[in-house]
């Protein structure tokens, strides 16, 4: 199964047609700062705009130099503006501006170049374990004789806290504040710990709980599209683009506004902010024609799943890929942000639309100044970077195109965002899917393509009766029991919202309900869309529905749906049912949703209403009623299906700008619950050994001022062998945490109830917690015991069955190093560090897999762990290794000092019964000479505290 990639900086190797990748390996000095180059550009000049002189680094300068970089496309002339301003900083930015201006866009990527972001966007996930790392970084800072105040992010950081709220209750007016008030209960030391840090640390700013999900707030407040510098020592304030890095994959919705972003690893953004530029080759761009618009009934969640599916197919992994053609003029700024939210289900490192004039309503609309979009659009228009109708197509490595009149409503699932159905397919392919768990209850026929298809009729649903107030209500096979309109991927788009609403409003109409199963809930991404779904007057409709407001966050996309009516949850426990969740989100990989569901549809709110009615999945929507009105006469999703004329009168009529100035007017001061919590003023934070929420990572605790030499690893085990596509889901701890597990029994000793246990993303500030349920997915399957599903491995040499993280403690009291082996694709999935950070604690060293997602390859490396990948051709089956061979790595050192860069190292597997060895050459994937740097220093953050102690 081929997994979601994560948006990420390309790394510093070159795909072929085999999809093998070729380390390159940039000849010549590493990149340094404050050294002079031989050949600058001069690009800085002055920009009048509105009778105020500011500071800018033309892009003609290039083009006086003789380079053509109006062919370029818009995302590489924004890498090129970086570059311009950084030339006097960095070694070799000009000759990093000459390969950008002479691109080829045919060639492999084999040119290293540093792009330095104007800011970091955190989520309170993976934000709290930077601010944890930033106050250990002090504490080592003053442990070695340096200043804890050089510890201090040097670029623009903001934090928006999203990720914590869970639904808890729903389906009642009650729901927000109760959600809410234990959001604040279970993360109230959490949340005082992010206080300390806003005040403690310079650059930091935080958005308080309760206000929107990350990158909502970011497209419709903290986006600047141009960023603007304050003057220092009498200078003019200097204009640049906005660009970011952001710990969240999804950070690329921005890309909608023409922002160049995408998402990292929280071990890259915390260096990012530590003002270290992010090596990158340059990449290919894909360029995606779009012409025609949208048909009657189809919505922009159809369209971005259809274009996941197109470049899913395409193969855009670690490319750029860049929306162009006339097409673009009938996309609403709403509509291109969720197509660049999913660029990490389509692989993308970025998915980027071009400023224009729809970008400049949309700022207008949002509550922009005048004055700010006046100055965007001269910027922009100055540096050629705005575009119009008569703008030149740009040159392209490769493009496809779209006519949007030709997308048709669609679901994804029941695993993949990339898997789109559409509606008349999506009952029988989710018979097939049972037939796949639970055996064929009916006959198949053999499809056209030589697959299995279900059908329908002859399929018998296995079901469990329920009580459910005072009613007996049958559980089968196919019910849908979570419908979820969350997320930012569709909360940030009126028109599916007020579509959802008004839908919701002609369902009440004709007297439907939605099923009592179905666990209903609303959570915008900001308190506009609760406005003007308020001003549309259609709230009321949504409320009888179920679908009453849970919070504003990110919720059961990432896991936080809450736990299922006891009733329901034990009838499907008793019934091993397979029951699925419909959710407007971008995720629903195996086992994040809910443990109690096993498959997942990705759909628009509109949809996810009307499963809601249905209550099941496996319903044929052109052929089948939802359900009888007062009449007795059958209602078909077509007679409440709002038209667009209708969706727009709504947004027209509902949606203003007044309700964004409003909202975000004290987007930083929160309510009276943030505010009081306790916030010391002091520049090192006073750690409390009780705490189960926030400890001190053992990272830097005796870290010498120098590193040590880098060592082969000797007498290694197997800690996990693992199959094709084993993503962060299934390696970083995630979700609830059971009771009767590794975390569960350590919170428990520590005097905390099951009850009060919250969710491992909430506790990602204590390493204890975080490395127990490290490899603890339900879904995991270990090959070194694979009758068993979930958190195992067998301990060796003594055969012993145990949890994986018992299994570490052992191994490590007894002095055995570590390793992972594993298949294609290693590391899909969202941009978490503590998939490298957990691994790392697990006494993990090294990594051997055929493929590697990018941002977790870095993410591995950028915690001193030693990513390794087979040979072409090569699987540990073919190699004949069984994981209960004892392997030696040779020859390390030696690799990292080859001047033309890393090549491989011996990798000899011992068989412990003395039969032949097996010996293979791995490649080394530390990719730049930055990289051998971080690897050599144990990692990234050990890194820049050395540079940081030295300076």
């Amino acid at each position: 199964m081929q997994g979601a990639a994560v948006a990420s900086p390309p790394a510093r190797v070159s795909p072929s047609p085999s999809g093998w990748f070729v380390p390159y390996y940039r000849k010549g000095p590493r990149t340094v700062t404050n050294m002079p180059n031989t050949k600058p550009f001069n690009a800085r000049a002055t920009l009048d705009v509105g009778g105020n002189r500011y500071d800018i680094f033309r892009l003609d300068a290039v083009e006086r130099a003789g380079y053509t970089i109006s062919r370029l496309p818009y995302s590489l002339r924004i890498l090129l503006e970086n570059l311009l301003r950084y030339e006097d900083r960095l070694a070799g930015a000009s000759e990093s501006v000459e390969a950008l201006a002479t691109w080829d866009p045919k060639a492999q990527p084999d040119r290293e170049i540093s792009f330095t972001p104007a800011r970091v966007l955190l989520q309170d996930f993976t934000g709290v374990p930077a601010v944890v790392d930033f106050a250990a970084m002090r504490d080592a800072m003053e442990r070695m004789g340096g200043d804890p105040k050089k510890i201090n992010p040097l670029q623009p950081a903001e934090l928006v806290i999203d990720h914590s709220v869970q639904v808890d209750e729903f389906g009642t007016r009650m729901a927000f504040r109760y959600n809410v008030d234990m959001e604040y209960r279970r993360n109230g030391e959490r949340y005082a710990f992010l206080r300390w840090g806003q005040k403690a640390f310079e650059n930091f700013r935080v958005v308080p709980p309760g206000t929107g999900i990350v990158h909502q707030v970011n497209l419709e407040y903290l986006a600047r599209v141009v960023f603007q510098l304050e003057a220092q020592n009498g200078a003019a304030p200097q204009l640049y683009p906005d660009t970011l890095v952001g710990t969240d994959s999804h950070t690329t919705m921005v890309n909608g506004l023409g922002v160049l972003g995408w998402g990292v690893g929280g071990i890259e953004a915390e260096a990012a902010m530590l003002g270290q530029p992010v090596a990158m080759l340059i990449p290919q761009v894909v360029g995606f024609r779009m012409t025609g618009e949208l048909p009657e009934g189809a919505t922009a969640t159809d369209l971005v799943l259809t274009v996941t599916e197109m470049l899913r197919r395409k193969g855009v992994v670690g490319k750029f890929v860049e929306f162009y053609g006339p097409g673009l003029a009938n996309l609403r700024l709403a509509d291109r942000a969720t197509i660049g939210n999913m660029a990490p289900e389509y692989g993308a490192t970025c998915g980027i639309f071009p400023v224009d004039a729809m970008t400049l309503d949309y700022l207008r609309f949002t509550g922009r100044s005048e004055e700010h979009v006046q100055l965007v659009e001269r910027y922009m228009k100055e540096q050629g970077l705005f575009r119009t109708e008569d703008t030149p197509d740009a040159e392209y490595s490769d493009t496809l195109e779209l006519d949007l009149a030709t997308v048709e409503p669609s679901v994804a699932g029941p695993r993949r965002p990339q898997d789109r159905l559409q509606l008349s397919e999506v009952k029988p392919a989710f018979l097939q899917y049972l037939d796949t768990l639970v055996g064929n209850g009916g006959e198949t026929t053999a499809g056209a393509a030589g697959g299995a298809t279900a059908v329908a009729p002859a399929h018998a649903h296995r079901g469990v009766d329920v009580v459910l107030n005072d009613e007996t209500v049958r559980l089968e096979d196919g019910a849908v029991v979570i419908a979820a309109i969350t997320s930012c991927t569709n909360t940030s788009n009126p028109s599916v919202m007020l579509g959802a609403g008004l839908l919701a409003k002609n369902a009440v109409a004709r007297g439907l309900r939605s099923k009592p199963w179905v666990k209903t809930s609303l959570a915008p991404g900001s308190k506009v869309v609760t406005d003007y779904l308020a001003d549309a007057d259609l709230t009321q409709y949504l409320e009888q529905l179920g679908f009453d407001l849970v919070g504003y966050g990110c919720t059961t996309c990432i896991g936080n749906s809450g736990p299922l009516p006891g009733q329901i949850s034990q009838a499907i426990a008793d019934g091993d049912l397979v029951t699925v969740s419909v959710l407007s989100g971008n995720r629903n990989f195996e086992g994040r949703i809910n443990p109690d569901v096993r498959g997942n549809y990705l759909a628009s709110p509109p949809l996810v209403v009307a499963y809601a009615l249905a209550g099941r999945i496996d319903i044929d929507w052109y052929n089948e009623p939802i359900g009888e009105d007062r009449e007795g006469r059958s209602v078909f999703l077509k007679d409440i299906w709002p038209t667009t004329a209708d969706i727009e009168a709504a947004v027209k009529g509902s949606v203003k700008p007044e309700m964004f100035t409003r909202q975000y007017a004290t987007v930083f001061e929160g309510d009276d619950r943030w505010r009081a919590l306790p916030a010391p003023e002091s520049d090192l934070f006073e750690w409390d050994d009780a705490s189960t929420y926030i400890k001190h990572p053992p990272y830097f605790v005796d870290m010498p001022r120098d590193p040590a030499a880098v060592q082969d690893i000797s007498g290694a085990r197997v800690l996990a062998l693992l199959g094709d596509s084993i993503t962060t889901d299934h390696i970083s701890p995630a979700g609830s945490i059971k009771a009767d597990s590794p975390a569960g029994r350590y919170l428990r000793e520590h005097g905390i109830e099951p009850k009060d246990f919250n969710s491992y993303g909430s506790r990602r500030g204590n390493h204890e917690v975080m490395v127990r349920g490290t490899f603890a997915n339900i879904r995991l399957r270990n090959q070194l015991n694979p009758e068993i599903e979930g958190g195992w491995t067998t301990h060796l040499p003594t055969g012993e069955k145990m949890p994986i993280f018992d299994a570490s403690m052992r191994y490590q009291q007894e002095g055995t190093p570590l390793v992972v082996v594993a298949g294609k694709e290693y590391g899909s999935g969202s941009s978490r560090d503590w998939a490298a950070k957990g691994p790392l604690l697990l006494g993990i060293r090294a990594v051997i897999v055929e493929s590697y997602e990018r941002i977790h390859r870095s993410n591995l490396l950028g915690m001193g762990i030693l990513p390794l990948q087979f040979q072409p051709g090569q699987t540990y089956t073919q190699l004949g290794i069984t994981g209960r061979e004892v392997f030696d790595i040779h020859g390390l050192d030696a690799a990292l000092s080859r001047p033309e860069g890393p090549g491989t190292v011996q990798v000899i597997a011992r068989n412990p019964d003395g039969g032949a060895d097996i010996r293979f050459d791995a490649v080394v994937r530390i990719d730049t000479p930055q990289e051998i740097a971080y690897y050599r220093h144990g990692g990234i953050l050990q890194y820049v505290l050395r540079q940081l102690l030295r300076a």
